[in-house]
């Protein structure tokens, strides 16, 4: 087969955390399984030369277009309709209407959907947010009708999408994402965390700070929490952004005692490394998620994961995390305080977490989305 992957978010510097992690482990899991097919990826000027490729197999073409807008959908399909490949990829749901190539896509979640953000959330205007929402609405029926294949990321996103899509059951598969990075070589020192500003005993937070992951109900808890633990930090990693400038502008408002509260910015591999394993726990507060990547990172440098009992958690972390309302302060603060106070709950969540981990490889996703281009494959011959 002669396969196409829209790689255009490959790595967290370019495409985010979660789906930029997904599109890199997916292509180096197929240079590392697939000497069959020939690959070509369609990637940005930012993200060209970090993809690295060592397969004879494996072409690189570039398709410096951003995602979501007007340009993704005249661009696109020219781009990748004129390499005449049999099949394409499409790792979130914004398959462009126009394309002629057969593709599969994977879903992530229907966040927009089963979050949708109020206008005070959001950074457009509430009519210019009501537009593109729409156009979502509109974009993903076409991605999921059209798909000859949806891989979606867990069972929770898998029921997301069959409760608005019933159609779509027979042509949607679940396949986990991986956990459990390769240290870097080299990563710094608590000495040189503490160059940063980062002091422990801290809780951990790596991610955006959209609406639904719920940061403003973390920050608030941890106030509290701080009134009887004053040495404790809380340390929220992630690229800076419009809703990470806002998080920033209520610390301010809050005068002297924000400092608990440490905005990281953007961590590189080998300061995430640190960041991890210097922790006391890791806090997921998040409202809705299609699979939760960062809390099973975590459990794989044996660090314990206090997680919100929301959408996919339960199923992705098993009994392996320490689970609370992220809608209850006093319940979020009970299970901090469990961790910081009881030793025995610590060492379980770590034992458990190291084990829950082993359900999860990067190399059977991307076996596993092998065998789904050769479903999808089948269906065209």
């Amino acid at each position: 087969m002669n396969i196409g992957i829209d790689a255009r978010m490959f790595g967290p510097r370019t495409g985010g955390g979660g789906l930029g992690r997904y599109v890199e482990e997916l292509i180096m899991g197929l240079l590392r399984h697939d000497r069959k097919n020939r690959y070509v990826l369609f990637l940005k000027k930012s993200n060209f030369n970090d993809c690295k490729i060592s397969a004879n197999n494996f072409e690189k073409r570039i398709a410096d277009i951003g995602w979501y807008g007007i340009a993704e959908q005249i661009y696109m399909p020219r781009i990748i309709d004129k390499e005449k490949l049999d099949l394409v990829h499409f790792p979130h749901w914004n398959a462009p209407f126009a394309i002629k190539t057969p593709f599969v896509a994977t879903i992530h979640d229907l966040i927009l959907l089963e979050q949708p953000r109020s206008a005070h959330a959001t950074t457009k205007h509430p009519a210019i947010y009501a537009i593109k929402h729409a156009a979502f609405r509109m974009v993903l029926k076409n991605t999921i009708q059209k798909s000859k294949q949806i891989i979606a990321v867990s069972n929770c996103t898998k029921n997301q999408i069959l409760s608005r899509f019933p159609k779509a059951e027979k042509k949607t598969i679940v396949i986990y994402e991986g956990a459990g990075a390769q240290k870097s070589a080299k990563y710094p020192t608590e000495a040189d965390l503490g160059a940063k500003g980062v002091r422990k005993p801290y809780f951990l937070y790596i991610g955006s700070a959209y609406p639904h992951k719920n940061l403003n109900f973390l920050v608030k808890a941890f106030a509290k929490f701080h009134k009887t633990h004053h040495d404790f930090q809380l340390v929220l990693v992630g690229k800076r952004d419009l809703f990470y400038d806002r998080l920033q502008n209520k610390l301010n408002e809050c005068g002297p005692d924000n400092c608990a509260v440490r905005m990281f910015g953007f961590a590189a591999e080998n300061e995430l490394d640190a960041l991890y394993e210097n922790a006391t726990a890791y806090l997921f507060p998040s409202l809705c998620e299609g699979f939760g990547l960062p809390p099973l990172e975590a459990m794989a440098r044996k660090v314990p994961v206090l997680s919100s009992n929301r959408s996919c958690m339960p199923e992705i972390l098993n009994s392996a995390a320490l689970y609370f309302d992220p809608e209850s302060e006093t319940d979020l603060i009970a299970q901090m305080n469990e961790i910081v106070s009881n030793e025995n709950t610590r060492n379980s969540l770590i034992r458990k977490g190291v084990q829950r981990i082993q359900n999860f490889s990067w190399d059977k996703m991307a076996k596993e989305t092998i065998t789904v281009y050769e479903k999808a494959y089948a269906k065209i011959k």
